[in-house]
């Protein structure tokens, strides 16, 4: 069973309508309780950094997703905010990340961006995978995404970036270590895009 957190922000809904069209069987999760029967977890997120890992804690949610994800290997994907959660902190705000993916999110430069509105990155934007993952099976070429962030994820590792994309430079849009993945787009906003990464989420042993 596929967990969705519901911790306070994240289009939760919009991911239940995606997997209920795929016919795959979720749940929304508000409380740890709620994660005895998970095998999945998806991480979503909107809006500020601190807000979000506020919410996160205050929810109860954190320390059975951090022993599901960390001790016993369950997959787990963050989802924007979600994704930028998953590093070790965030320009945007002063509270600790999770740390599962290394890293620290940054903000664009924008004096790089030609665009008359520069800020935040919003849109639909071409994604290149540049590792082989099961994340991104039939999406290795032609595949666009919805993105809507001003913040970024600069992994420590090379390693870890499975995709990117372009705004004023190549930047990580999908990170990866282990079990646990990261998107800054949205793909529960990404049409048949977003429904093949997350039937490929869902499908991952």
């Amino acid at each position: 069973m596929i967990a969705i957190l519901d911790y306070g922000l994240g289009n939760v809904m919009a991911f239940q309508n995606v997997f209920k069209r795929l016919g795959i069987p979720v749940n929304v999760a508000r409380t740890a309780d709620d994660l005895r029967d998970a095998d999945k977890l998806i991480l979503p997120g909107v809006g500020a950094f601190d807000q979000a890992m506020t919410l996160f804690e205050q929810s109860g949610l954190r320390g059975r997703a951090e022993e599901m994800a960390l001790g016993r290997g369950v997959p787990v994907i963050g989802i924007c905010v979600g994704m930028q959660m998953l590093a070790n902190g965030s320009e945007e705000g002063q509270l600790p990340g999770l740390g599962w993916v290394p890293g620290h999110v940054r903000k664009f430069d924008a004096a790089r961006l030609s665009h008359a509105t520069r800020l935040p990155h919003m849109g639909w934007n071409d994604v290149q995978p540049v590792r082989s993952s099961k994340l991104f099976i039939g999406l290795e070429k032609d595949a666009r995404f919805y993105f809507l962030h001003s913040y970024y994820f600069a992994p420590e590792s090379a390693d870890s970036t499975l995709a990117v994309a372009e705004y004023g430079g190549e930047f990580a849009c999908a990170v990866g270590l282990e079990n646990v993945y990261g998107v800054q787009f949205h793909p529960e906003k990404s049409h048949h895009f977003g429904a093949d990464l997350l039937k490929n989420f869902a499908e991952l042993a």
